[in-house]
């Protein structure tokens, strides 16, 4: 019994250590702009040692649409992509998605990470 209960806390161990986090560093709400594109911007980190970089793939899903990301420049960390929303709509909902490799026994394995749902407001400019 007790091995396993061993086994099973160092599986939750190893699954611990593996966490990634996003944390969304957009406005939240955005005035209106004529071009109807707006600036999403996230910062990823994560502490699995084991993790490349260089493999993350960062996209922002809005609804069943994805958009690319791309990294910041002098920041490694974040990455950023324009969004479209349309006029006479107010609000959008979306998440942010990782997909990366890892080390691994036998050679690199796919990893994914995915944010909470995050809601990006519209603001109409009142005109002077």
């Amino acid at each position: 019994m007790w091995k396993k209960s061993l086994l099973l806390l160092a599986a939750l161990a190893l699954v611990a250590g593996c966490a990634a986090v996003s944390t969304n560093i957009s406005a939240q709400r955005q005035p209106r702009n004529p071009t109807d594109l707006y600036l999403v911007e996230v910062k990823f980190s994560s502490e699995q040692q084991s993790l490349r970089w260089d493999s993350i793939q960062a996209a922002v899903i809005v609804g069943k649409e994805t958009y690319p990301m791309k990294r910041t420049h002098l920041m490694s960390d974040r990455w950023e992509a324009l969004i479209p929303v349309p006029a006479g709509v107010s609000s959008v909902r979306y998440h942010y998605k990782f997909d990366y490799l890892y080390n691994d026994f036998g050679g690199p394995k796919k990893g994914s990470a995915s944010s909470k749902t995050y809601t990006l407001q519209i603001v109409e400019q009142a005109n002077p």
